[in-house]
């Protein structure tokens, strides 16, 4: 190779490298950066660009780059039979409730907060695999929301659990996943079944004022599909999100101080597409509601205890094969429902 050949090598290099770095910094175009909605299937897959053949999603956030794309198979296919399985299991899921409501679809903060007393702000403790979250309450301006997410997180509330059949009263978030995550825009979670799927049975109206805006990191808020169709999933802004507001229906009902923890799941591995799924599911092991003088800045995080008994109620499901009587009878499924209830 001569010296000609081996200059315009470099070149060759040098344009490639410059070219990749500009790719990177080229930033979102107005549709890429959108993030979608948190209840809306195929509204949006993240803030970010994609590649010419549309197969990776780059977020770029700050001086991060995130790349969302499947893991390139290596070996065998997965076996049929787990297809099967988890074909089966969710036709088996009950999705529409067949008994009424318990609750008649009214569930007072006086209920929800039996045996709290009354002495300081109510504060809600989420504890995550990468960091506890203390979160003030806006019991005051939005008791109906703050009820349901009390009342569903102590076990107070029953919902319609679509593995079981029937309406059920248990901590509903123990031991679930914030099941999408976007850098930069929010993370969701709070689905019993684990996918984004699952519903509660019942729905609450939306809690607007004009003085709770999507305006920062750290607000708690609820998810849903549609107005007035709130159940049980939420999600926590990574950052200001002023398209929400327009849209007018996504209540804002607490504020949880440790943003930091946000970022870190936010940040987590994902796989492309319009779910923005974790690689590895990030787990809410438990939320503890209780009251505390001067609120969540005075909190400090409590210690587990330990469930009473190897049969203790857990708020993710069981397996349909583990529930007394075996496996519920098939029935319709309901549309798909990534975000909300």
């Amino acid at each position: 190779m001569n010296s000609h050949s081996v200059l315009r090598g470099r070149r060759a290099r040098s344009f490639g490298f410059f070219a990749l770095v500009i790719a990177l910094m080229g930033g979102c175009d107005t549709s890429g950066c959108a993030g979608g909605t948190p209840g809306a299937t195929g509204a949006g897959t993240g803030a970010g660009t994609k590649n010419a053949g549309g197969e990776t999603e780059i977020v770029v956030d700050g001086y991060r780059v995130i790349l969302a794309e499947p893991t390139k198979r290596v070996g065998p296919a997965p076996s049929k039979t787990g297809d099967t399985a988890r074909a089966r299991e969710q036709a088996n899921l009950v999705r529409t409730p067949n008994a009424p409501d318990p609750e008649a679809g009214s569930f007072t903060l006086e209920e929800a907060v039996a045996g709290l007393g009354t002495d300081g702000t109510l504060v809600a403790e989420i504890g995550t695999d990468l960091g506890t979250m203390q979160c003030d309450l806006f019991a005051d301006r939005t008791p109906n929301t703050v009820a349901n997410f009390i009342g569903l997180a102590r076990g107070l509330r029953p919902f319609w659990d679509a593995r079981a059949g029937a309406w059920v009263k248990r901590p509903i978030y123990r031991d679930t996943t914030f099941h999408r995550v976007i850098p930069g825009y929010m993370i969701q979670g709070g689905d019993h079944l684990g996918d984004g799927t699952g519903t509660v049975g019942y729905a609450i109206p939306d809690e607007m004022r004009p003085d709770l805006r999507h305006d920062r990191a750290g607000l708690l808020c609820m998810a849903n599909t549609a107005p007035n169709q709130n159940g049980g999933q939420f999600f926590l802004l990574d950052g200001a999100a002023p398209q929400l507001d327009g849209m007018n229906t996504y209540t804002v009902f607490g504020r949880c101080l440790q943003t930091d923890v946000i970022g870190r799941i936010a940040r987590v591995p994902q796989f492309g597409g319009e779910e923005n799924r974790p690689r590895t599911p990030v787990r809410i092991n438990r939320v503890v509601v209780r009251r505390v003088r001067g609120g969540a800045a005075n909190a400090t995080p409590t210690r587990p205890i330990a469930p009473e008994g190897p049969s203790a109620p857990r708020g993710a499901s069981p397996p349909p094969g583990s529930l007394p009587g075996g496996p519920v009878a098939p029935q319709p499924a309901m549309p798909r429902d990534p975000h909300g209830h």
